[in-house]
Parts: C-alpha cells; structure tokens; sequence
C-alpha cells in the first residue's frame, strides 16, 4: 500500500471541492509527503484553504487554482508525477484520463470515479460511446459492465503512452462506481490489452451474454525461448444469427475489460486491515461487507446473471438462492455472489445448464401461469429437452461465509427517493431556478398554453411579471 512505501507519496487531488478527502488523506495515512488539493473554482480553493487551517494540517496539504487537465500534464514528466491521483468529478471522469494516466508514477495508483450511470448502464449507448469508447447495453449485470468501461476506457488512455493498468479493486455501490487501479509502463505488456478485451453479444430474449475476445495468446516455444507466446486473432462470432436457447437476436455492445477486476491479495490486506481496526472507520461494517462479498467473486468469470430475470423472463417463481447455487455446485461447476446485485449469479457453468435448471424446476411447479402460452420465448426455452443431470438437493457450501457470517453484504437506502439529483441550478444571477423546479408540470404546461394559444415567449412575460409582483409584495 502507499504507506508502505519508502518513496516520497504525493497525492493529487485533481477535483477539490471543499478539500474533505484531502484532508482525510493527511489525517488517516501516515507517511504521506505532500498533498494537492486542486480546484477550478477560486472560491472552492478559498474554502479549502480555510478547511486545512481548521484542520492543522497545512504543512501536508497545498492547494492550486488550475484546470484539472492542465496541472495534470505539467506534472507528467517522471520527476514530478504524483504517487496517486484521485479523479472525482461531477458525471464522467473520461476528460480527465489523458492527462492523468500521464501524471501517474510508475506502480502509482489512479482512483476514478464515475457518476453517469445512466449512460454507463445502456440507457443511451451512443453517449457512452462518444464518453467511453464502447457501446453500453441495457442488460440485469449493468452495474458490472459499466466498471468493465471504464477499466477499457482508462485502458486504452493508458495505452497510447506505452502504458497499461493493473485493477486492484473494482467497485460498485449506490449510484456511483469506482475503481482503483496501478499504472506501470511497458510497451511489451500493451501488447496483451486485446486479451484483456472483449465485445458482448447480448440477447435480447433471454438476456443472456456471449464474450468474444478482441485477440489471445498461444503458446509458440522455441529452443531460445520454450515459454515465449504468440499473440492470434480469435474465431468470430462465437453465436449464431439467432440465440441457441430463446431463437432471438442479438445486440453487440463493447468492447469491456474482460480481465479480472480486483486483485485478491490487495482486497485482503485491505479487509485485513479494517477488520483489525474497526475503530477508525465510521463505514467498517459496510467496507468489511463489499470486501468480503469481492474476494468472494469468481475472478475469472465476466458478467452475472440474476435470479429475477431468469425465472421472471419465462413466468415462474424465483427458486431460492441457496437451491440455484446448489444446484450448479452439484454439477461440478463454480458460482458466487457479485457485489453489484443481491441476486446475482456469477458462474463458469454454460447458459445451457442454467436453462435446464429453470426447466427442471418449471416440471416440479403445479401453479404454472398461463402467461407462459401467450409468450413465444417462454414457450420456445421451455418447450427444449432437459439434456443435464440437476440435482437440487441444497448443500452447506452454497451460503457463502459473507453471508454465513451476517456480514453488510448490501446498503439500504437512507431515506426514501435518495440518490443523486440535478445540477443545483441551471442559470447564474438573482433570478435562477433550479431545474427541477422549472420542469415542474412542463409537459402540462404546453399543452396548456396551445390550447390558449400562447406562445413561450408570453410564458416567460407571466413568469416575470409573477416574479416582480411577488419582490415588491415582499
């Protein structure tokens, strides 16, 4: 970890704000040589240099007034790149990687957040291409494949420099990801990137995902080298014109990081860490939880399924947890939980056995709906042979230890409708609204004003007009 090195750690925080996780990194981490605290805004520095005098920790922390992007690429020759940079900004960090993957020491770590998940969970996949790189899809294992984009976004920055990354851990919760990866240089190692990259054949019946990788390796032994390896182009598509188990289409999203997004040991010492020190940290139960739940995931299994949509997409009751992974532990494959959804199944085992299982359990039902007749791909998936052996007699190794052991494993919401809103205004000087405010009611307002014939023009007059009335009563 940072404080364990014997290097000078400098720390970048490239989008200040108010200067809080700056000053938390003074106080929580020892060793810590300088930080910098960066802002845009002449007023957020002005708060931040007032917080670390509050605080007593001026001799740590220095503040700058720059562009984020500029005082990256200032610090991007190697005796002056930071040991970490922190990236937090408002909705898409994507701006920002050029400069930043730059300005990061070899073995440095880059923390990055990104906040415009709607974007990055396939509600409009053409932005996300024009913000990432890569085409999102609207798929149950969303959250999982928007850290994938981002980890292949960062990638590809990383690239262009001869420089590649390394993700120790991966993360999402709330309304947020966020992923903390070490940047190393090596143009010899960017050579492997199109191995770690894949595009997703995602059905559009029965939400099942295919990868086909952008390149691989082979073993190519030579007398001077027997362990040297040979880069190939791999067979395309890996699925048909239509989708083998529900006779639908497909839609192509991608490319993702397919490699493994948490590195096991780095999340250990982590966990380690807390667990010995509860103490220190408000959130202990809940970081101990994420921890417990990430080690715990198949590293090399991309993407999850989900109970709900596999037994809702053909109108059945949702089996039991703990049966659906007794189930696939009985057959000799591997699963696990995924942080990113309470009912995820994470699986090396092939779609075709999950299928079987939902038919298996279909023929032990006796309340099956009616909806199933009226539903061409319910009745095409369920209507094939159960050609596997399920055995779905439950087995003490399917409750995982996270959750044997009662941990934290999923957040409650705080209060109700919470989650990220709106930008706080969306114009500057005395008159100005907030944005949700002023689409209150928008759509009923112009039907409204066709039907009186008013123009928008004769709205914001009544507007003023209402406003200025209001200013003299007061």
């Amino acid at each position: 970890m940072l404080w364990e090195l014997e290097v000078p750690v400098t720390i970048l925080e490239a989008l200040s704000a108010t200067g809080l996780r700056s000053i938390r990194y003074a106080k929580e981490i020892p060793n810590i040589t300088k930080i910098l605290a960066n802002d845009l805004s002449e007023q957020a520095v002005e708060t931040i240099k007032a917080n670390i005098v509050h605080n007593g920790v001026e001799s740590l922390i220095d503040t700058s007034h720059d562009d984020a992007c500029m005082l990256m690429y200032k610090h991007k020759h190697p005796a002056k790149r930071f040991a970490a940079i922190d990236l937090d900004p408002y909705g898409c960090p994507s701006i920002f990687l050029d400069s930043a993957v730059q300005s990061v020491q070899d073995g440095g770590l880059l923390l990055v957040t990104a906040t415009d998940m709607a974007v990055l969970a396939g509600n409009s996949p053409e932005t996300c291409y024009s913000k990432y790189g890569a085409i999102s899809l609207k798929t149950k294992c969303c959250h999982e494949m928007a850290l994938r984009i981002l980890l292949q976004c960062i990638e590809q920055h990383a690239n262009r420099y001869s420089r590649y990354i390394v993700p120790l851990l991966s993360i999402s919760a709330d309304f947020y990801i966020r992923v903390f990866v070490k940047i190393y240089s090596g143009a010899i190692h960017c050579k492997k990137s199109t191995s770690k990259l894949s595009m997703v054949y995602h059905c559009v019946g029965c939400d099942n995902t295919v990868l086909q990788p952008l390149g691989g390796f082979k073993p190519n032994p030579t007398e001077k080298n027997p362990d040297q390896m040979k880069a190939f182009l791999p067979p395309a598509p890996p699925v048909g014109e239509h989708c083998e188990h529900c006779n639908q289409r497909h839609h192509l999203g991608g490319p993702i990081w397919s490699a493994p997004i948490h590195d096991e040991l780095f999340v250990t010492r982590v966990l380690s860490h807390v667990e010995e020190n509860p103490q220190l940290l408000g959130t202990a139960k809940r970081i101990q939880g994420i921890l417990s739940m990430v080690r715990e995931e198949l590293a090399d299994v991309p993407l999850y399924y989900t109970l709900d949509k596999l037994f809702g997409r053909v109108h059945l009751e949702t089996m039991p947890m703990l049966v659906m992974r007794s189930a696939l532990l009985n057959a000799g494959h591997r699963v696990s939980y995924s942080h990113a959804a309470r009912l995820s199944v994470k699986t090396n085992a092939p779609a075709r056995f999950l299928w079987d299982v939902v038919r298996h359990w279909r023929s032990l039902r006796t309340d099956v709906t009616h909806k199933i007749e009226s539903d061409p791909v319910a009745k095409y998936i369920l209507s094939q042979d159960v050609i596997s052996a399920v055995d779905l007699s439950e087995r003490p190794d399917a409750n995982p230890n996270s959750r044997r052991h009662g941990r934290l494993r999923f957040q409650y919401n705080p209060a109700p409708h919470w989650g990220p809103g709106a930008r706080a205004v969306v114009n500057v000087g005395e008159g100005k609204m907030s944005k949700a405010i002023r689409n209150q009611n928008k759509k009923n307002k112009e039907k409204r004003n066709e039907k009186r014939g008013h123009s928008p023009e004769d709205e914001e007059s009544r507007k003023k007009c209402n406003t200025d009335t209001l200013d003299t009563t007061v």
